[in-house]
C-alpha cells in the first residue's frame, strides 16, 4: 500500500474506515458492525516521549495510589472515632459509591472533550487532596457528605484521565507495556501508602491520615508537572488519529455501543467483578472464625500478596499482550479466579488459603492491564477512549456492587463454601464468553 492509499484510508470517517485485527482478513468498523475483507494497515509510527515524561508518568501513578488509599478503609475507622453511627458511616460510603457508578461515562465523556489531559489529571487531584482536608478539618455530615461526592466525582476522571495521558504518550502499538508500568507503580504505591498511613493512624492519631493525604499532593502535582505537554499525542491520547482531528467529529455515543467487541468485553468485566468483589470480604469472614487471633495479620498477608504479584508481572504482562495476543491472557485470568473460587470452598487451613491468594495476584496483574488495553485497540479511531473506558467502568461498578449481596446472601442461607462454588462458576461462565465469542484485538503489527 503506497503513502496515498494509506492516508486516504486513515481519512476517512470512523463510520466507514474498516481496518485489519491482528492478521485476520476480516475487518472491524469503528462505530459499527460491518465485516468486509481489507488490506494490513501498516501501523502508525508511535511517539518517543522523552525520558522525563516516561518518568513523571511513573511517580505520578504512584503518589497518586498513595493519596487515593487514604480513601479506603481509613474513612470508616476514622468517622468511627468521631462518635460516627454505623448507619451514618454506611450511608456516607453508599453515597461515594453510587456515584461512582453513575459517574464512569460521564467522566471519561469529559477527558474526551478536555483539550489538555493533563489540566483534568491535576483538577482532580487537587479536589481530592481537599476532601481529605474536609474529612480532617471538619468532620461533620454536610461536609464529609459533599467531600465523599467530589471524591468520588474526581476519580471518575482520575482514571480515565491516566490513560488517556499513556496512550497520548506511547501510541497504540506500545500501550500494553506502559499499562503494565502503570500497574506495577499504582501497586507499589498502595503498598507503601498503606504502611505509611497504617504507621501514622497508629503512633499519632486516625485524624492525621488525611492530612498525609492532603500533602502527598505536592509530589503529586509535582510529578505530574515532570510530563510534557509536547510529548502528549492529543488526537491519540483520544483514541482518534491525526487525520480525524481535522473535519471529522468523533463517533457518537450510540455507534460506540453498538460495537459488538466492547458489549461483549464489558460483559466479560462484570463477570470478573461478579466473581471477584465478594471473594476476599467472604473470605475474610472464614478466617475470622477459625482464627480469630490471627485474622487481620492473615487478611493483611491476603492483600499483600496479590500486590506483590501485580509489581512484580505486569510489565511483563503487557510485553506478552503484545506478543502472544490479547485472549490468551484473559482467558489466564479468569482461569485463575475460577480456581481461587472453588480452593477457598475446599481448603480449611486458614494459612493455606493466603497461598491461595496467589491466584488472586494472577488475576489482578492481568486485568490491570488488559482492561485500559483492549478498550484502546477497540476504540482507537474513534475518539472516544475515554467514554469506552466509562463504559467498562460501568460494567465493572454493577458487577463489583451485586458481588458481595449475592455472595451475602448465599452464604447465610447455603454456607459459604456453596458461595465460593457460586463465584467459581461465574468466573468459568466469563471464561466460556472469552473462549467462545471474544474477538481477538492485538492491533496488526504488534509485536
Amino acid at each position: 500500500m503506497n503513502e496515498l492509499e494509506r492516508d486516504t484510508l486513515l481519512a476517512a470517517p470512523p463510520k466507514h474506515r474498516i481496518e485489519r485485527i491482528d492478521g485476520d482478513d476480516r475487518g472491524r468498523s469503528i462505530g459499527g458492525d460491518d465485516y468486509g475483507p481489507s488490506p494490513p494497515i501498516a501501523p502508525l509510527p508511535s511517539p518517543s516521549p522523552c525520558r522525563e515524561s516516561l518518568r513523571g508518568l511513573d511517580w505520578f501513578i504512584f503518589f497518586l495510589a498513595d493519596v487515593q488509599t487514604g480513601f479506603g478503609p481509613f474513612v470508616a475507622v476514622y468517622l468511627t472515632t468521631q462518635k460516627w453511627t454505623q448507619v451514618e458511616i454506611g450511608f456516607v460510603l453508599s453515597i461515594g459509591g453510587i456515584v461512582a457508578l453513575l459517574g464512569q461515562m460521564p467522566g471519561g465523556a469529559i477527558v474526551d472533550a478536555a483539550r489538555s489531559t493533563k489540566l483534568v489529571a491535576g483538577a482532580a487531584v487537587l479536589t481530592i487532596c481537599f476532601c481529605a482536608l474536609g474529612y480532617a478539618a471538619f468532620p461533620v455530615f454536610p461536609i464529609v457528605v459533599t467531600a465523599a461526592t467530589l471524591h468520588a466525582m474526581a476519580s471518575c476522571v482520575l482514571g480515565p484521565a491516566i490513560a488517556a495521558v499513556s496512550l497520548g504518550l506511547v501510541g497504540p502499538l506500545r500501550i500494553g507495556e506502559r499499562l503494565g508500568r502503570n500497574a506495577r507503580f499504582a501497586s507499589l504505591g498502595n503498598g507503601v501508602a498503606a504502611a505509611v498511613m497504617g504507621t501514622c493512624g497508629y503512633y499519632l492519631s486516625s485524624r492525621s491520615v488525611f492530612v498525609v493525604t492532603f500533602l502527598l499532593a505536592l509530589p503529586t502535582l509535582y510529578a505530574l508537572s515532570r510530563i510534557r505537554a509536547r510529548d502528549i499525542d492529543a488526537a491519540q491520547a483520544h483514541g482518534a488519529t491525526a487525520a480525524q482531528t481535522e473535519g471529522h467529529t468523533a463517533v457518537r455515543f450510540r455507534d460506540l455501543v453498538r460495537q459488538k467487541a466492547l458489549l461483549i468485553f464489558a460483559a466479560a468485566v462484570l463477570l470478573l467483578q461478579l466473581a471477584n468483589a465478594a471473594m476476599l470480604p467472604l473470605m475474610a469472614g472464614v478466617v475470622t472464625t477459625r482464627s480469630a487471633d490471627w485474622a487481620p495479620v492473615l487478611i493483611a498477608f491476603c492483600i499483600v500478596v496479590p500486590q506483590a504479584i501485580v509489581a512484580a508481572t505486569s510489565p511483563t504482562v503487557g510485553r506478552k499482550a503484545q506478543q502472544w495476543g490479547r485472549r490468551p491472557l484473559l482467558l489466564l485470568g479468569f482461569a485463575a479466579l475460577a480456581i481461587r473460587g472453588l480452593l477457598f470452598a475446599t481448603v480449611t487451613d486458614p494459612y493455606v488459603l493466603v497461598a491461595v491468594q496467589l491466584f488472586d495476584g494472577v488475576t489482578a496483574a492481568v486485568f490491570s492491564v488488559m482492561i485500559p488495553l483492549i478498550v484502546a485497540d477497540l476504540a482507537f479511531g474513534s475518539g472516544r477512549y475515554s467514554l469506552a473506558l466509562g463504559i467498562v467502568g460501568t460494567a465493572t461498578g454493577i458487577g463489583a456492587a451485586l458481588s458481595t449481596v449475592l455472595a451475602g446472601l448465599i452464604a447465610d442461607h447455603f454456607g459459604a463454601p456453596l458461595a465460593f462454588i457460586g463465584l467459581a462458576g461465574v468466573a468459568a461462565l466469563g471464561l466460556f464468553l472469552i473462549w467462545a465469542i471474544m474477538p481477538e484485538t492485538r492491533r496488526c503489527g504488534a509485536t
